[in-house]
């Protein structure tokens, strides 16, 4: 079984898989970071009150949030269809997976924006700082090693929706551990890319703990 065709195969997979991950995460990021700092500024006690938008947002969120992800994947078909003319592979994947992470990122980069001492913000503020520049100059700096960690978790997050688009024709190993692994009972095309994606886990998680404590300004 374990032929030069698998270990290509299982290649292929990985790099598909890490493909969708990380365009989707950073495509997420360029979504969910401004949301993520708009629903902590716009909050009745942020920098700038706006309680009727902050409310569409913590709405919008939600409800994206609350939708299993093959659901909104089986949803967004027609959309993936109108931007890449398919609804297979990992291209199209993309689509329900920033849809579906954009929201998550958005609650990530809240918390860790929430995690800032309110005093800091108080004193850049009473030193007429403007909003723009609290949020690039105290909230976003200050907050940085709880952002990196969120970002690992995202990412995380990210890879196990990629591998539960398998099931759709998603692509990746996700993909191979369904069509081969579930559909064919080829029980090392379920158990192989199972192991390498906790590995691929371990390592974003590694890597993104070692640049939180190496950005950790408080230690």
């Amino acid at each position: 079984m374990w032929t030069a065709s698998f270990w290509s195969q299982m290649g292929v997979g990985l790099l598909e898989t890490l493909y969708m991950t990380l365009v989707s995460t950073l495509i997420a990021y360029v979504i969910g970071l401004p949301l993520g700092v708009l629903l902590v500024v716009t909050d009745k006690d942020g920098l700038v009150p706006r309680p009727t938008l902050n409310k569409v947002l913590n709405v919008v969120v939600n409800l994206l949030r609350s939708v299993p992800f093959l659901i909104l994947m089986i949803a967004v078909l027609p959309l993936s269809r109108l931007i890449f003319g398919t609804t297979l592979g990992s291209t199209a994947t993309i689509v329900p997976l920033v849809i579906s992470a954009a929201p998550f990122v958005g609650r990530v980069v809240e918390s860790s924006l929430r995690e800032v001492s309110p005093g800091v913000v108080e004193a850049a503020v009473s030193m007429g700082a403007s909003p723009w520049q609290v949020i690039t100059k105290v909230l976003l700096p200050e907050s940085l090693p709880s952002l990196i960690v969120g970002a690992a978790l995202s990412i995380t997050t990210i890879l196990g929706y990629s591998a539960m688009a398998g099931m759709l024709g998603g692509g990746g190993l996700g993909a191979l551990a369904i069509n081969y692994g579930y559909y064919r009972y080829m029980m090392d095309y379920m158990y192989i890319p199972l192991i390498i994606l906790v590995i691929v886990v371990q390592i974003f998680q590694l890597i993104g703990n070692t640049l939180a404590r190496a950005v950790d300004k408080r230690k």
